[in-house]
């Protein structure tokens, strides 16, 4: 991939995927519809790294804390504000970059990314092009980022929700991280830190009683907890945007886990629809943190998660999706890195 005629390296050229789902009800006449692979995202280090750029006039107020509306899909859902113009973006833990959908970058007055800004005008995702696109400003509540860059992807697989949830975008890690931000999945709000120089941790919150997790980063800005399946030892990549949890098919059949064929079905950007499995899993812990048995999604992620994760030791297993941090009240705490959860 190249832009212009500068050449990237091998680290930003890899693109980081997960998959969202819309839950398919079982009728007479089924209908097949395709969840969306919200964020397939290119982490860049200028796009991932790089703290917002906030206007000088922030003032002294410290932490913002927005409420979260959790859709049908079991989304958690953010109202923003993208060049003046109400916008409504999933908060996705999963995604490196932020995003916005493709047929509404012209709704928001979104302007195309200038080579001149050094960062690329367009990201190669699964062996297609996808533009950048520039938010002047994106405010949430009082937190005003200026000259945000969004990948600009097709959100048509999500457009299958009710009016009110359809999203205009994906919250992702490349604001998440640098805001220092904390996300409440079980209580449903997001409190950023506008002025993340200031040292201290954000008031209010009590973890009696949480069992703290440390989280790994990786160079694609994704977060990983250490965990194991019936005894078997993997990683899992923390994953709002995760309509369930998951894991890879070639990782449960090497543990002959029965599977169960399910209405469900899955796609990605650039990537052809997958069907999607069910295993239950009798022994599942996270950190050191044992779960009940658990009825888990299982689909293939090759060319979901790259670098070599899936075969690394331990490997990666798969995703941590929402059903399981909403049930085990799960905080996801950006500053810290740390995935906190109590029964």
């Amino acid at each position: 991939m190249t832009k212009g005629n500068q050449a990237f390296s091998p680290r930003q050229q890899r693109a980081i995927l997960r998959p969202v789902f819309i839950h398919i009800a079982s009728s007479p006449v089924r209908k097949n519809l395709a969840a969306f692979l919200a964020a397939t995202l290119l982490a860049l280090p200028a796009m991932g790294a790089s703290p917002p750029r906030l206007p000088l006039m922030a003032g002294a107020l410290q932490y913002e804390a927005l409420p979260l509306h959790r859709s049908s899909q079991n989304h958690l859902l953010v109202r923003a504000e993208i060049n003046g113009k109400m916008a409504l973006l999933g908060v996705d833990s999963g995604a490196p970059v932020s995003a916005i959908a493709l047929n509404r970058r012209a709704y928001f007055g979104m302007a195309p990314n200038s080579t001149r800004s050094g960062i690329p005008s367009r990201l190669s995702i699964n062996g297609a092009f996808n533009p950048v696109a520039i938010a002047h400003n994106l405010r949430l509540g009082a937190l005003n980022l200026v000259d945000e860059p969004m990948v600009v992807v097709d959100l048509g697989g999500l457009r299958h929700s009710t009016k009110r949830d359809e999203i205009d975008g994906i919250l992702g890690a490349d604001i998440l991280f640098p805001t220092r931000a904390l996300l409440d999945c079980q209580r449903q709000v997001l409190i950023l830190k506008i002025n993340p120089s200031v040292p201290g941790t954000i008031p209010g919150f009590n973890f009696r009683g949480y069992r703290g997790i440390p989280m790994h980063v990786s160079e694609g800005f994704n977060l990983y907890v250490d965990g194991s399946v019936n005894g078997k030892k993997a990683k899992l990549m923390v994953d709002t945007g995760a309509f369930a949890t998951l894991l890879h098919t070639p990782f449960v059949r090497r543990m002959k886990i029965p599977l169960r064929d399910t209405p469900f079905s899955t796609s990605g950007v650039n990537l052809k629809q997958r069907g999607v499995q069910v295993a239950t899993i009798s022994r599942f812990s996270i950190g050191s943190m044992d779960m009940s048995s658990n009825d888990v999604g299982v689909i293939n992620l090759e060319g979901l998660i790259h670098g070599g994760l899936l075969d690394s030791t331990p490997p990666v297993a798969g995703l941590l999706g929402s059903e399981i941090l909403r049930r085990y009240h799960g905080i996801i705490d950006f500053g810290t890195k740390t995935l906190y959860l109590k029964r």
